[in-house]
Parts: structure tokens; C-alpha cells; sequence
């Protein structure tokens, strides 16, 4: 079975050529890997990919910056297989991740979504463990193997605290593009996404087989919105429009939990004496009114 593994790209061409090889290694030969480059300065990146001389890959250039949310949409019109990867461009493969998407689609195949084990590691390949990964290994469902979530038991598990990996994530083709990123989020898409499958009847698959090494560092995008506080004003906007949604549709429980966002609300307090420490008042305000609203 061919797998779509997109790959949304723009940031450090080191790191974006480390995770392109661990697609190149995998166990399971047989994908394409779609690159789409948002435009990023470096003018040796096409090159680089011609001299890789493989017909699984493909690359292409915007010539307008698209933004996140755009880029993973115009990502979404390239598939044409059953299974999809939105991949990371910092973040890596294990060699027998495309290996276990397949296997447990083809075992589920009822699920719509595959979550595998995951290490987490900083920006210089170490091993991580923030207290964003502690909180993660908290809201993780309890169980081992393979665990299935669906139904307002999924919404509400993700709402209480969203431990997925969203770069590590397989999809069902026909699922991720029939419901797409909502537009509007660049912080929260990949929550979005999950939600909007829970909603709609959906699957998620859940398992402890490491497949997978999610990057995490200091100077991704969305840590700096964190600190800045604006990613939570994105968080909190979307958490009132899911709210109305999920009570339109009978989940009170869900809703309730998408009001309260006491998982978001603890992270902004978090970041709120580092933001002071960096002096950063704009963002020590920003994150302020994120606890109380």
C-alpha cells in the first residue's frame, strides 16, 4: 500500500534534511513523499532534493508564503493514496513507522486516525521531557497495545488536555480531506482536525509501539507564540466556537470542558513569570487574561 507523506515545509534546512532521510529509511518502500516548500530563504533546498534522485519524491516551491493553515491545506490537494502523513519538517521517522501505519490500518480498519509511540527529543536530538510531555503522559489514555477512542469520549479527552503528536499522526485519506484544517487556526489546526472527526463519527487508534521522534525546542513557532501569549488567544476563540458546536450537538459534557480549557489556562500561568523575567509585559498581560477568561 502507497502513503501520502506530506511534508509542509519551511525553517532549518539541517533539520528538514534529517527528517526527510528518516522517510527515505523506512522498512516500508512504498510512498511518496510530497514536499511543499512555504517559501523559505535558502536558495540551495531545490537542488538538494534533485541530487537525492528518487522518484518517490516530489518538490515544489510557493511563490506566496501561504502560512501554516495554508500551506497544510494546498498540502491536502496533493493526495491520492488511502493513507496520509502530515509530517513534521524538524521531527523524524523511526525506520518502522510507515510499517505500522499499514499494519494497523489494515487490522482497524474502522479507525480513522493512528496515534504510535512517540519519543520526544530537544533541538539537538537529546532526549526531552518538559512539563508540556509530563502533562501529555498524563491526559494519555490508560491501557497498553492498542487502545480505540470515539464519540464524545474522544472530544472530551483531548479537550482535557491534547497529548497527541500531530506530526506523528497516519490518517484515513478520505477523512482528512473531506473535513480539511478549519481555516483561521495556525496554533490549534491539528486539535481542530481531531475534534472535527470526533464529531463526525470517527476513530482514533491509540498505540505504544514507538514509531516516531517528535522535536521539541525553544524556537519553533509555537513556543514563541506561547510566550508571547497570542497562541492562547487562538486557543481560547476556538475553544468558545467548539463549545457552542459540541452543545448544538447534545455533548454537554465536552462543551463544559471546552469552557472551562483548565489544561490551556495552567499552561499560559506557567509561561506568565517568564514572560516577566524576559520583561515581556505585552506577553505577561496576554497570558494574564487567558486564566480569567
Amino acid at each position: 500500500m502507497t502513503v501520502d507523506v506530506l511534508f509542509p515545509y519551511y525553517g532549518d534546512v539541517d533539520l528538514m534534511k534529517l527528517a526527510v532521510r528518516s522517510v527515505l529509511r523506512q522498512t516500508h518502500p512504498d510512498f511518496r513523499l510530497l514536499v511543499v516548500d512555504d517559501g523559505y530563504p535558502d536558495d540551495s533546498i531545490p537542488g538538494w532534493f534533485a541530487s537525492l534522485d528518487d522518484a518517490r519524491v516530489s518538490y515544489q516551491r510557493n511563490e506566496q508564503n501561504l502560512g501554516a493553515n495554508g500551506n497544510y491545506r494546498k498540502c491536502l490537494t496533493l493526495v491520492e493514496n488511502d493513507l496520509v502523513v502530515v509530517m513534521g519538517a524538524d521531527d523524524m521517522m523511526l525506520p518502522n513507522y510507515l510499517h505500522w501505519l499499514v499494519d494497523r490500518a489494515g487490522r482497524y480498519p474502522w479507525a480513522n486516525v493512528f496515534q504510535p509511540g512517540v519519543y520526544v527529543m530537544d533541538e539537538h536530538g537529546a532526549p526531552s521531557n518538559t512539563l508540556v510531555e509530563q502533562v501529555k503522559a498524563h491526559y494519555r489514555p490508560d491501557g497498553q497495545g492498542v487502545r480505540l477512542l470515539s464519540g464524545e469520549r474522544l472530544a472530551v479527552s483531548i479537550l482535557r488536555g491534547d497529548w497527541l503528536y500531530f506530526p506523528s499522526l497516519g490518517w484515513r485519506a478520505e477523512t482528512i480531506t473531506r473535513l480539511g484544517f478549519r481555516e483561521g487556526y495556525d496554533v490549534v489546526q491539528d486539535m481542530a482536525l481531531v475534534l472535527d472527526i470526533a464529531m463526525s463519527g470517527g476513530t482514533l487508534l491509540v498505540d505504544d509501539v514507538a514509531a516516531f521522534m517528535y522535536r521539541r525546542h525553544s524556537g519553533s513557532d509555537s513556543s514563541w507564540r506561547a510566550l508571547e501569549g497570542t497562541r492562547f488567544a487562538e486557543e481560547r476563540r476556538y475553544f468558545q466556537t467548539i463549545a457552542r458546536e459540541m452543545d448544538a450537538k447534545g455533548w454537554r459534557h465536552a462543551a463544559r470542558v471546552a469552557r472551562l480549557h483548565v489544561s490551556s489556562r495552567l499552561h499560559a500561568a506557567t509561561l506568565a513569570p517568564k514572560a516577566a523575567v524576559k520583561r515581556n509585559w505585552k506577553g505577561v498581560r496576554n497570558l494574564t487574561e487567558h486564566l480569567v477568561k
